[in-house]
């Protein structure tokens, strides 16, 4: 199929991975200029789609989470629009079944398993990724739009901003003191895929301290969920700083994001609307490996701990946590403080370092 005219992208079910996909959704708008793009993705996402040139439509997976009767019922509402191409970027096998239902004339897809009997092209892996698939979730999403017939066009990240989301940014700093020209720093402390990926919250109310004393207004950001742990950086804190637990929607975090002199977080999806907009970062990363999130680490400090266990992808560490324990707090200031210095903005330029068992670094990601 040459040109199709309407077409259905089953986006990414994680924040850090739909903001990776970017370049494939730039890539595949550029490759059918005409065509009619819809995206689909799961609820609470729809947001970071805001203000993007890629989509004509942005609807919900109904189904995610709901049983093989909600995903059949979808399926049989969707095939009214009568989709000529499907580009089915996460690999699960229900994922397909949502599309091949739905009456998608060609399904393209990674090949895992069963689900390749589900799609009509089935795109081999990539070469030694392996088992978890190392490889950059760029360029991941970047082979399926290629099988689709488009052209890269860039691996870089890109998200947008509407008018919408600053009004709600501009509300919330200035009902908590924040003035609209006020130089801050953000510290991201949470993960929703779970404690393993997260830094200890007194290292990260160390690192606060530090900026604020240099200067820097201190914002501690986190879902409704994660309000414990932002209180206990916010509380673990002997300046002032500002907890926005609960109190920004994806949309506005956007722009804080954007407006930060620097960001301190996990690997989590903060970072990567960071990254995005250029933002100087100085990222921890524990229980996952780097090889995923590999690209676009320009502007990215990141430090890890040179520990045996590690990559372990468990939601919750079974013993005492030393990939994150072992990153010392006045390390982790070292390399941030700099991003508040005048013209940072324009030359942070990132660096990977390992923390050894004695707290010495050196260059290098641990694996």
């Amino acid at each position: 199929m040459s040109n199709p005219q309407e077409i259905l992208v089953r986006g990414p079910n994680w924040t850090g991975d739909w903001i990776m996909a970017t370049p494939g959704f730039r890539a595949l708008r550029a490759g059918y200029p005409d065509a009619r793009i819809t995206l689909q993705v799961r609820s609470g996402l729809e947001s970071l789609a805001a203000g993007a040139p890629w989509f004509d439509d942005v609807i919900p997976v109904a189904s995610y989470g709901q049983g093989t009767r909600a995903l059949v019922a979808e399926a049989l509402a969707l095939r009214a629009r009568r989709f000529d191409l499907g580009v089915c970027l996460p690999d699960s096998f229900s994922a397909a079944l949502l599309m091949r239902l739905a009456g998608v004339a060609r399904v393209v897809g990674y090949r895992r398993g069963w689900r390749r009997l589900l799609l009509h092209e089935a795109v081999a892996l990539p070469v030694g990724a392996g088992r978890r698939l190392m490889v950059a979730r760029e360029l991941h999403v970047l082979g399926l739009v290629e099988a689709a017939g488009c052209a890269r066009r860039g691996t870089e990240l890109e998200l947008h901003v509407t008018s919408e989301e600053e009004a709600e940014l501009g509300r919330t700093l200035e009902k908590n003191g924040i003035a609209p020209d006020a130089s801050y720093a953000v510290l991201a402390p949470g993960a929703s895929y779970g404690s393993s990926k997260c830094w200890p919250p007194a290292s990260f109310a160390a690192v606060g301290d530090a900026l604020a004393e240099a200067g820097a207004h201190v914002l501690v950001v986190g879902t409704s969920g994660e309000a414990e742990r932002v209180g206990e950086v916010v509380d673990g804190m002997a300046r002032e700083a500002v907890g926005l637990a609960g109190a920004l929607s994806l949309g506005a975090l956007k722009p804080l994001l954007r407006g930060a002199r620097l960001l301190v977080c996990n690997d989590a999806g903060a970072r990567h609307i960071g990254v995005a907009f250029g933002v100087p970062c100085v990222m921890l990363i524990g229980s996952t490996a780097l090889e995923k999130t590999a690209l676009n680490l320009n502007r990215v400090t990141v430090l890890s701990a040179d520990v045996d266990c590690r990559p372990c992808y468990q939601r919750e560490c079974p013993i005492d946590h030393r990939c994150m324990t072992r990153i010392p707090a006045e390390l982790v200031a070292a390399q941030a403080l700099p991003a508040l210095a005048e013209g940072a903005a324009r030359d942070w330029r990132g660096d990977q370092w390992i923390v050894s068992e004695g707290g010495e670094l050196s260059r290098g990601v641990a694996v």
